[in-house]
């Protein structure tokens, strides 16, 4: 979604003609990813993270612009909502202290930002929902004023033709319409980019499938969106009836929704998930390069295949394929289910996890996926960002009856040395695999998660003041343990 767009209205013939090119890239990426030697190279891992702003009262502040023009920064970039940004951080080689790396860059990141926006009475919170979000903070003005945004909601609007009824269950169950996108906009992720050589991206991509819920069950950090309080992981519920625009009433079938879990296992590779996306998912942004018959190239001489990969990000799949025309063309995983915050350390810990997990579980799916349909896999998903360390999770078991159904802290113990076995093979340093992984242990001794604490200080809090004044307070608090750079674990008032 950061490629430029100047235009939010198209023609019928922008349809017609961007759906051809997208059937053309097709062919072209089938026949890259079959040549010898195409995407391989050393494994590096990016990541984005996106924020909230927020004013001196915690509430939700509409500068994203201001910031953005002011910080000069090409790594910054405006995110759906005006009190929204994004940070691009630079890729690294997964061999050494990556995560340490990327940590680094966070915390002068933000340090930056944070500095930027006082400025000008802000502040900025890393967090998955920010807590104090108002209905008037979602409203359609609150929509960042760019083409490429202002093309989106209408192309929602068009599919949808009505408003959408969200419901999300939880301890204080929230029913709302959505009139437009910008409630999208409330949810902050953590996306990890992982490289992966085309030989092995089916058994990679299956493998994060599987690690996905694990991970997004100890880093939750989205308990409550407009005062209730409702998944531990809410961005996953929220995000998908958000986008979510097809009219089920219409059809005696299911179409699927454009964002998910994913709808099966990976069988061949990577343009298995791209020829998912074109032929289930009308285009959203029919914009047109200027190619004729012959695709652009990259600096490289790779295609940039601009059409397929726009409309690849229009779907949004919690792990999505990624195809980047650069350093002579390659594959990614972005795993995007991890929520932002609450400190660089819990973040790049939570990271460490779902790669280590997924590195090592990729040698296992061909002896673990006969016996285990993806359907498990999808309620794994859904159940750890619905109750976090709570969950109960399927896993495959060596003898029958599998799978057996665990408790996510029983597991995570279980897993831990599997995941830390991952991150050497990877090549990451014995003592940072030892210090991300500490924080995840320390989460599972304290049986505490991002999420946890939100919940718990709330809790804490409403003994003596209404749930607005207790949720200020919660964030208040965040920011404040967020600041001094301890990962969750260690902060103070968790009960």
């Amino acid at each position: 979604m950061a490629r430029g767009i100047e235009l939010d209205d198209f023609t019928d013939q922008d349809y017609i003609r961007f759906q051809e090119r997208l059937h053309q890239h097709l062919s072209i990426l089938h026949g890259l990813v079959e040549q010898p030697g195409f995407g391989l190279g050393p494994t590096s891992i990016g990541a984005e993270l996106e924020l909230s702003i927020v004013d001196r009262e915690g509430l939700a502040l509409p500068i994203n612009q201001i910031l953005q023009a002011e910080a000069r920064d090409p790594r910054l970039q405006l995110e759906l909502d005006r009190f929204n940004l994004e940070y691009n951080l630079t890729p690294v080689p997964a061999t050494g202290r990556p995560f340490t790396t990327i940590e680094n860059e966070m915390t002068a990141a933000l340090a930056a930002l944070g500095a930027r926006a006082a400025v000008h009475g802000g502040r900025i919170v890393p967090v998955g929902i920010l807590p104090t979000l108002r209905a008037q903070d979602l409203d359609s003005s609150m929509l960042t004023d760019l083409p490429r945004y202002h093309a989106l909601s209408r192309g929602f609007r068009e599919m949808r033709q009505r408003p959408v009824e969200i419901r999300i269950d939880g301890e204080d169950p929230l029913s709302l319409i959505c009139p437009d996108i910008t409630l999208e906009g409330a949810n902050n992720s953590f996306q990890v980019h992982l490289r992966v050589e085309p030989g092995r991206f089916a058994a990679m991509y299956n493998a994060a499938q599987l690690a996905t819920p694990l991970a997004l069950a100890v880093g939750a950090n989205s308990p409550t969106f407009l005062g209730h309080r409702l998944w531990d992981e809410t961005r996953v519920a929220l995000f998908k009836k958000t986008m979510d625009h097809r009219d089920l009433d219409a059809t005696r079938w299911r179409p699927l929704p454009r964002v998910s879990f994913g709808h099966g296992w990976v069988r061949r590779g990577a343009p298995e998930l791209f020829t998912e996306a074109v032929s289930h998912f009308r285009p959203l942004l029919p914009v047109l390069s200027e190619e004729e018959s012959v695709p652009e190239m990259s600096r490289d001489g790779i295609p940039r295949l601009d059409e397929l990969r726009l409309h690849q990000g229009t779907v949004w799949r919690w792990n999505r394929a990624i195809y980047d025309p650069g350093c002579g063309g390659h594959l990614r995983i972005e795993l995007r289910a991890l929520p932002a915050g609450p400190t660089p350390r819990d973040m790049v810990a939570s990271a460490a996890l779902l790669l280590g997990l997924t590195t090592a579980l990729s040698g296992e799916v061909d002896r673990v996926l006969p016996s285990f349909p993806f359907h498990y896999a999808e309620y794994n998903f859904y159940r750890a960002a619905q109750q976090g360390l709570d969950a109960r999770l399927l896993w495959p078991s060596p003898s029958p009856p599998s799978p057996r159904e665990v408790p996510v802290r029983v597991l995570l113990r279980e897993l831990l040395s599997t995941a830390e076995a991952g991150l050497a093979s990877l090549g990451v340093e014995e003592s940072e695999i030892r210090g991300q992984m500490g924080v995840i242990r320390g989460r599972l001794e304290m049986g505490i998660t991002p999420a946890r604490w939100q919940r718990q200080t709330l809790a804490r809090l409403e003994r003596s003041c209404s749930r607005p004044e207790a949720l200020a307070g919660m964030l208040e608090a965040y920011i404040d343990e967020a600041s001094r750079g301890r990962p969750v674990h260690e902060w103070r008032d968790r009960h």
